[in-house]
């Protein structure tokens, strides 16, 4: 496990944030709040692909309205976006929202911030201040010159000081830069000066595959030092993606359990026995429709292919006209080639209800001398690309 920063724990909703607490997933709806089904649908549609809360902008009255409709259904904790008009904080609060977001760059008014804060504080509702370079205050940028990473920093610490004067401190905070180098340094320097949960974020990341390039520099940068409470993709795409995204994340750094497919596969060689790509392609498709939490490998070439995916929960690895299913790194089927995606399906299938040491058991008995005399052939055919009897017999002249 990365070892993380200790940070205050707050609580949004059922959502535990910072103090230790797992890095949760977020994403925001792209829906008009006022379209309270279609609302909804994206909300769900978000937590199937991995979101443990959600923004919702309240942008004016009508949206708040839908909030009052959507936060008793909704399957997640909603956070409320607000800009520019504190009472619709005040609104989207009575609505029920479990969370505000604030951006101290178009809030500026001290009384209307504490106002804010001290109906949140009666109500147990955290706020996240969110300090975004694309909306700072006009006199951080002049006296900084730009959106560096101390002007953001100072937005949020100004912000957090009017919380803190009325007594509010379930803050938790994001210092978001569309420049990635800008946002790790602004999260590096205001994880040095507070001790209030982070959310992490590229903002205005864009399309994938950039956005997600981007999202993935910054954020997993920041998380492998041990600095984020809470992430988000910010991307030009649907939401969905974003959650997702997200997700993996997560889970391919160990700091979520698996919840879905990883699949792994050896970018090819002139050594593959078949098209790698389309082979890896078609075993994502099937695995990803059966949502099934497993590690899986696709490898090229029999080879080397078991031992190098040993880690896998399971794999296959292509032979001359052959399929080695392994698990674990132990060869446990042959099958023609044109079954492979099937059979690698099947048994994935038996993997998750019955366990890896059962499937183990059930191994069929010629196997691994099957695939041992496969490698032999394709060694003896293609050469040793290891040049392992060479080696060894240099490694023993050194020696004797």
């Amino acid at each position: 496990m990365i070892p993380r920063k200790e940070t205050r724990q707050i609580r949004v909703g059922d959502v535990a944030v910072g103090g230790g607490a797992p890095v949760s997933v977020q994403s925001m709806t792209t829906t008009k709040t006022a379209d309270v089904e279609g609302t909804l649908a994206q909300v769900y549609a978000l937590r199937g692909a991995g979101a443990d809360i959600v923004r919702i902008t309240c942008n004016d009255v009508e949206a708040a309205q839908g909030l009052a409709e959507i936060v008793p259904r909704s399957p997640v904790p909603i956070v409320a976006d607000i800009h520019f008009q504190y009472r619709l904080a005040l609104a989207a609060m009575e609505a029920g929202v479990q969370g505000l977001r604030l951006n101290p760059g178009n809030i500026r008014n001290e009384a209307h911030i504490k106002t804010v804060a001290r109906e949140a504080r009666e109500r147990g509702l955290p706020i996240r201040v969110g300090v975004n370079a694309g909306s700072l205050d006009k006199k951080l940028l002049e006296k900084y010159g730009g959106p560096v990473p101390e002007a953001l920093v100072e937005s949020a610490l100004k912000e957090i000081r009017y919380l803190e004067e009325v007594d509010f401190t379930d803050v938790k905070i994001s210092v978001k830069h569309s420049d990635v180098p800008s946002m790790v340094a602004a999260y590096r320097l205001l994880s040095e000066k507070v001790e209030y949960p982070l959310h992490l974020g590229v903002t205005e990341a864009g399309p994938p595959p950039g956005g997600i390039i981007k999202s993935v520099a910054g954020i997993g940068s920041l998380l492998m030092e041990g600095i984020g409470d809470t992430i988000r993709f910010s991307l030009t795409a649907d939401p969905v993606e974003e959650a997702k995204a997200g997700r993996q994340l997560l889970e391919y750094l160990g700091l979520r359990e698996r919840t879905g497919l990883d699949l792994i596969a050896c970018p090819s060689c002139g050594r593959a026995e078949v098209d790698v790509i389309q082979v890896a392609t078609k075993a994502q498709e099937a695995l990803e429709a059966e949502g099934l939490p497993i590690q899986v490998a696709v490898m090229g070439c029999v080879v080397n292919g078991p031992g190098e995916a040993r880690e896998a929960d399971i794999g296959i690895a292509a032979g001359r006209g052959r399929g080695h299913l392994f698990i674990k790194g132990q060869v446990v089927r042959v099958v023609p080639e044109e079954e492979m995606v099937d059979a690698l399906l099947d048994e994935a299938r038996k993997l998750v209800d019955e366990g890896i040491e059962a499937r183990l058991a059930a191994a069929d008995a010629n196997a691994a001398e099957i695939a041992q005399e496969t490698k032999k052939q394709l060694v003896e055919i293609q050469g040793d690309a290891n040049r392992t009897a060479e080696r060894r017999a240099r490694v023993a002249q050194i020696a004797e």
